[in-house]
């Protein structure tokens, strides 16, 4: 840290002890662990608990209301149509619920976490060729509260051939602790997928982070998850095929995905700090057009994929 927490408010004091001093490798696990427990009677337990700390938590959109496990409720999926898929060609779509946090114009190749508190590219994505498309480019910080819809689905239709895990801590990534922990998403267990759309010239990255109580990331298109478990290689190549919209994975629990964008890119009207998007709206403009036409207008959850293994 960089600053002292004697800057922070009482409850931001206390949310930073709560969720940063633990011993986090160890609260991940256990909640890991807890979270698979099937028990009706535990869940509802636990989801009441929970209730008391997240008023925002809506399981009413969910498509069954009765979960057998905490781990369940995490990864619900939607009913049907709550989530419209903006069908513009040039317009990439937001790849999940999300509250916007720090974004704007990369400055060279310096990102910023939160005010005051800048990070590389080269610091965060391992590829430097990868990393160099997005200087001068766009970002955008898509935080993922815990109440929220924990899957994640493609912006555009794209193709990706590999994702680069990197292995790290599990900082909560929480406001609070951006504005406390230097480069905080360089150092946390994270992905990094870059979506290719059929144009060189054009380019778009997501990099999920995983954190405290998360630390588990999903893609359908790889035969295992990505968590502290993990011991396979980090150069992972797959042979997955996407239209937007359809579902790529989700989080155990809540998380950030980081969206990277070429300098051709600029963010959708509205798009700033504090503004909740919902998956499929609209994050960016400038995409190229693809010469075909999509006729359906809601969120999917079959893509096309092939293990290489």
């Amino acid at each position: 840290m960089n600053k002292a927490t004697s800057g922070l408010t009482a409850s931001e004091k206390l949310n930073f002890l709560l969720t940063n001093r633990l011993p986090r490798r160890w609260a991940t696990l256990f909640i890991g662990w807890f979270s698979r427990i099937e028990s009706p009677v535990l869940t509802r337990i636990s989801i009441a608990v929970w209730q008391c700390f997240a008023d925002d938590l809506r399981l009413q959109d969910a498509r069954k209301r009765h979960f057998r496990s905490l781990r369940e409720c995490f990864t619900r999926q939607l009913k049907p149509g709550l989530r419209p898929l903006d069908l513009r060609p040039d317009v990439v779509c937001s790849p999940c619920d999300a509250v916007v946090g720090a974004c704007g114009r990369i400055e060279g190749n310096r990102v910023f976490q939160a005010k005051g508190f800048p990070y590389t590219l080269d610091d965060l994505i391992p590829d430097a060729a990868l990393a160099a498309r997005y200087r001068n480019g766009q970002f955008v910080t898509l935080r993922l509260k815990s109440s929220m819809y924990h899957r994640f689905h493609a912006p555009v239709d794209c193709h990706i051939s590999q994702v680069s895990y990197v292995s790290g801590d599990t900082w909560n990534v929480n406001p609070v602790a951006l504005k406390q922990v230097e480069k905080l998403f360089c150092k946390n267990e994270r992905a990094v997928l870059e979506l290719w759309s059929g144009d060189r010239n054009y380019s778009l990255t997501l990099v999920p982070v995983a954190a405290i109580l998360v630390a588990s990331m999903k893609f359908h298109f790889l035969p295992e998850p990505l968590d502290l478990k993990y011991r396979g290689a980090n150069q992972i190549p797959c042979d997955a095929r996407f239209r937007k919209g359809q579902e790529m994975g989700y989080f155990q629990h809540g998380s950030t995905i980081l969206v990277f964008a070429s300098g051709q890119y600029q963010r959708s009207t509205g798009v700033s700090e504090g503004h909740h998007i919902k998956v499929g709206e609209a994050l960016l403009t400038g995409h190229p057009l693809p010469g075909r036409e999509r006729s359906d207008s809601c969120l999917s959850e079959e893509p096309t994929v092939a293990f290489d293994t």
